[in-house]
């Protein structure tokens, strides 16, 4: 799976390698600032999927751990049929 987010004014599409509901490690060989604020947006099988994010960790040259920080109403049945469905 893959997302589209922005962080630290830069626009990018990374494969999304682990995910629950509290957030989601990516591949990036772009650094962030642990605790820069990210937004996300996903377009999977079950919908538009956006969340706000913060950067919790950092792996150089590999990824990045966001930790989700909030998820619209309309948006949050579809997260959690999204994660229903990768855990499957």
């Amino acid at each position: 799976m893959w997302v589209c987010w922005r962080c630290s004014g830069h626009d990018d599409v990374s494969r999304v390698l682990d995910m629950s509901l509290g957030g989601l490690f990516l591949r990036t060989p772009a650094p962030r600032k642990v605790g820069a604020p990210a937004n996300l947006e996903f377009l999977v099988t079950e919908g538009q999927i956006r969340a706000d994010a913060v950067v919790r960790h950092a792996e150089p040259g590999h990824g990045l751990g966001l930790k989700f920080v909030a998820v619209t109403d309309a948006d949050r049945p579809r997260l959690a049929a999204l994660l229903r469905r990768i855990r499957s």
